[in-house]
């Protein structure tokens, strides 16, 4: 598998002012995440755990240090440039679905390639193959209200992956899920994974989701205590 650095972090500072205080979310921060991988980044409430997905979203920027997406800087690419490569590399999933209510499940899919300038036909094949691939081909003119959790989740995946973005970044997907409906999740992201080579990164409190990624990282009070590569879950060898 041709693996090469899609996201970097050098020694990254994220501070918030609160009044006269300061507010340490991270703290000298570094990392790197090849096309490719798995990432589980996990840590207790309050660790920076968000504050990191954001930067490596490009949703915000450091106070000092650098992030970099593809080999560029996100701290000095003119807005427009960092919105474009953005939509084009990085597709999301939350904790929330944040599904459109008054649009179906093949609307809310095709939402993102708007932004992109894809035709209606285009976006619309797009989208059915999606909601096909995450097992919803039957459930495309539902709005988000008639579908289960686990579905609207798969929604939200079939949606972060509309503009075929290299990473995708899910953030508690599984939060608001029961634990086999949480599996079922983590088996979609992992086939997308698997098959098409794309870079997930799932941010989590919970142990057993770590399990079905190759790298793990450990957050705590801003700083990455641990980083290292880990045997993933097998799911091939049912």
């Amino acid at each position: 598998m041709n693996q090469e650095l899609i996201v970097k972090l050098e020694e990254v500072w994220k501070i918030y002012k609160l009044g006269k205080i300061d507010l340490y979310a991270l703290r000298g921060a570094s990392l790197a995440i090849n096309t490719g991988d798995f990432v589980t980044i996990m840590g207790p409430s309050g660790s920076g755990k968000s504050t990191l997905l954001n930067l490596i979203g490009c949703l915000d920027f450091p106070t000092k240090g650098k992030v970099f997406l593809k080999g560029k800087d996100i701290s000095i690419l003119p807005e427009d440039a960092l919105s474009r490569l953005r939509g084009e590399t990085i597709g999301f999933v939350f904790q929330e679905f944040n599904l459109l209510a008054h649009l179906n499940a093949l609307e809310n899919v095709t939402l993102p390639m708007v932004f992109q300038g894809k035709s209606k036909e285009e976006r619309e094949q797009r989208a059915a193959y999606l909601l096909d691939k995450v097992g919803l081909a039957k459930r495309t003119d539902h709005q988000p209200a008639e579908l289960s959790g686990g579905e609207r989740q798969r929604v939200s995946i079939a949606r972060a992956f509309a503009n075929n973005p290299e990473v995708v970044i899910a953030d508690e997907p599984t939060g608001n899920l029961d634990s086999v409906t949480g599996q079922k999740i983590m088996e979609i992201l992992t086939d997308f994974h698997k098959k098409e080579n794309k870079t997930i990164i799932v941010v989590t409190h919970d142990p057993n989701i770590a399990e079905y990624s190759d790298k793990l990282i450990n957050i705590k009070d801003g700083q990455i205590i641990k980083n290292h590569t880990q045997a993933a879950k097998s799911l091939w060898s049912k």
